[in-house]
């Protein structure tokens, strides 16, 4: 498959918050837009999050909007499943080479979920961040963009079981889908490939995969959200119990020369936020939040004031030595030094949530090697030549609200080249 134009467009890698938004803004002043997205459907890490700080809505409104402005902006062409193989060229006239992964579901699929009904095989829920399964074919989230099924190769018995073909009443499903390969020339590329949770198996003594309570913020997302694994409920992972207490545990591996040397300056708040979710869920339960230094700034500092006020929720200024397990109720006890009274203190609490800091993704071996990368994988936009560009946390750590506005500008650098 071959796909050519007059070189006045841009290739944007990542269909997240950023890569969707500068995909927006550039098509809606007249420009070609290639939209390239691993995943079977857009949005990422956006759409798994319960809600946002400080006004604390639901992302659904927003992103939804985003999925509209998309479909019916016809010099938007976005593909999902896809991976960008290679980068090469200069300024104005970049060779892009991309892998399309099969979907093995074809443009015919109404999201009927006749196939799900009778799918034998299940699969952890990669949304749900494995706290939940989903079946071999299944449908990314609810809201999902493109609204079509996938089928997971990795688990599906394809010809050996077939039961999906056969309850398809619409011949959507083709087992038979191979990869393809095409080539894209653009005037300009645009990185949005986004941030993954920094790996919290690696802290060894905060015991993160082998304590079943101990879970990361980007799973309390989803146990909070409506369409999380518990409906919204905040229960205990070991036993799905009520929770009494709860403690946030701030800076897991970030701002530590063995894990992750720098801040990644949103988990203070997003352990506040997600401290609100415990409170209207369970007005008697008691938070606890320890941290080595909160950081809330600007137009932020309003919600941590409020946050603060609530006699329910307290900062415990201190970095955590050790969580130990019951092994009997399955209760936590964390151990920290309270730096403020200079004594060492122990909360025993029903979960631990570890603030886990944000990690680049790099796509690093397909790129052109003048790019220019920090040494935590983030790209260095001052040191950039014109025609590639980044957006978003692919730069440095960021909240929603400064990926938006930092894509919007990204768009504008993007288009500049053919001025």
């Amino acid at each position: 498959m071959a796909i050519t134009n007059d070189n006045k467009s841009v290739c944007i890698i990542g269909g997240g918050i950023s890569g969707m938004t500068t995909a927006i803004e550039a098509a809606e002043v007249g420009y070609e837009v290639y939209l390239i997205e691993k995943a079977p459907s857009l949005g990422g890490r956006v759409v798994q999050m319960n809600q946002y700080f400080p006004k604390l809505c639901p992302p659904q409104c927003g992103v939804e909007i985003n999925y509209k402005r998309i479909r019916v902006n016809p010099k938007i062409r976005y593909f999902t499943l896809a991976e960008v193989e290679k980068v090469s060229g200069t300024p104005g006239n970049y060779d892009v080479t991309i892998r399309l992964n099969p979907r093995y579901v074809n443009d015919k699929c109404t999201a009927c979920n006749k196939c799900v009904e009778v799918c034998p095989v299940e699969r952890p829920s990669d949304y749900n961040y494995d706290m939940d399964k989903t079946k071999a074919i299944y449908l990314a989230h609810e809201m999902a963009f493109p609204m079509k099924y996938v089928i997971d190769d990795k688990v599906c018995l394809k010809e050996q079981c077939a039961k999906c073909v056969s309850a398809c009443k619409y011949d959507a499903i083709e087992l038979s889908m191979k990869p393809k390969t095409f080539n894209i020339n653009v005037g300009s590329v645009v990185l949005a490939t986004g941030w993954s949770p920094y790996n919290a198996t690696k802290i060894d003594n905060l015991k993160y995969g082998i304590y079943k309570n101990v879970i990361r913020n980007v799973e309390m997302e989803r146990l909070a959200a409506p369409n999380g694994p518990t409906k919204g409920k905040i229960l205990r992972p070991s036993d799905k119990k009520e929770i009494k207490s709860i403690a946030f545990v701030q800076c897991a591996g970030s701002r530590d020369e063995n894990h992750l040397a720098y801040c990644s300056s949103i988990c203070c708040l997003a352990s506040m936020k997600q401290a609100t979710y415990v409170r209207s869920q369970y007005p008697d339960a008691d938070v606890y939040i320890f941290y080595i230094d909160i950081r809330a700034t600007g137009r932020f500092e309003d919600f941590y004031v409020k946050v603060q006020a609530d006699n329910k929720i307290s900062f415990i200024k201190g970095k955590v030595a050790k969580i130990t397990e019951d092994a009997v109720t399955k209760s936590l006890t964390v151990v920290a030094e309270d730096i403020l009274s200079g004594k060492k203190i122990y909360k025993t609490v029903d979960m631990v949530v570890l603030a886990t800091g944000m990690v680049p993704n790099g796509i690093k071996a397909s790129m052109p090697a003048d790019i220019v990368y920090d040494e935590f994988g983030f790209v260095v936009p001052d040191l950039q030549s014109p025609g590639i560009y980044a957006a978003g946390c692919t730069k440095k750590p960021s909240d929603v609200a400064s990926c938006i506005q930092d894509a919007t500008g990204t768009a504008l650098k993007a288009i500049q080249i053919f001025v």
